[in-house]
């Protein structure tokens, strides 16, 4: 039986480049391994969904979903409904693909062709390895990421070249035991599951990744990120049993749920 690859794009208030990513879809080459693409809407406050529907009535042949999330569950949060959505649906493997358009999902096709992404749990997009190209990066972030991804591969004693860029590759049977629901709903949230993957010794494998920024919106603030994955560091070194079982949600969600409003399937 062929793989059942589910793509799925996180949205929220990024309604002049979903379009964009989407078009990535009509590539012949990636359409080859799609079997659906769900794009979940975070409660976008913009024309978000309204951008998804017209993209997606112009090309009714694209297999696409549009989800919206019951609250704004954050970005995290939308991993925990996609990684739920592909765990009931029996996908094979979930890529995640970021709604503002600084990845390119052709990045993974090497990977696809040879089969490479079949002796892994996980395949992370890299921005800071040898192959990777960035651009509208400044000079400051690029440093600071190298900083902490040499700080994350010492906590974890595994080497770890990105802490979380906008193109993933994971194995869903490696997403069954759940362990991931109890960590932040927000932009953090790929930070702990690298320090779980590394805890829990799932194979992980890194690519390189072209990646820009040209017209989209960061809603991170630099100096209290940076505080806190100091602190998420030093709380994994005292204990990582204990770091990755723990509830770091602020509000715990009983159930993410969302409603499906609109399909081409």
């Amino acid at each position: 039986m062929p793989e059942r690859i589910l793509l799925f794009i996180p949205a929220y208030n990024c309604e002049k480049q979903l379009p964009r990513v989407l078009d990535q879809l009509l590539d012949e080459r990636v359409a080859e391994f799609v079997t659906e693409c769900i794009v979940v809407n975070n409660r976008s406050t913009d024309s978000t969904e309204d951008a998804a529907r017209r993209w997606m009535a112009a090309h009714p042949a694209a297999p696409v979903r549009l989800l919206r999330n019951n609250e704004n569950y954050g970005l995290g949060g939308s991993h925990k409904v996609a990684f739920g959505y592909a765990l009931e649906h029996g996908f094979d493997y979930l890529v995640v693909l970021h709604g503002d358009d600084q990845g390119d999902v052709r990045d993974l096709l090497g990977l696809l062709d040879s089969g490479a992404y079949r002796t892994c749990d996980c395949c992370l997009g890299s921005r800071f390895m040898k192959g990777s190209r960035i651009t509208g990066y400044s000079p400051l972030r690029i440093f600071g990421n190298y900083g902490f991804n040499w700080l994350f591969t010492l906590v974890a004693r595994r080497k770890i070249t990105d802490l979380g860029s906008g193109l993933n590759l994971y194995k869903v049977s490696s997403l069954k035991s759940g362990y991931y629901l109890k960590f932040p709903d927000t932009q953090y949230f790929n930070d702990c599951m690298i320090l779980a993957q590394c805890h829990y010794r799932q194979k992980i494998r890194f690519f390189p990744i072209s990646w820009r920024e040209e017209d989209q919106v960061s809603n991170t603030k630099l100096t209290s990120f940076a505080m806190s994955l100091l602190r998420m560091c030093g709380q994994y070194a005292a204990g990582p049993k204990k770091f990755v079982g723990r509830e770091m949600r602020a509000k715990p969600v009983e159930h993410y749920g969302y409603q499906v409003v609109a399909s081409n399937r």
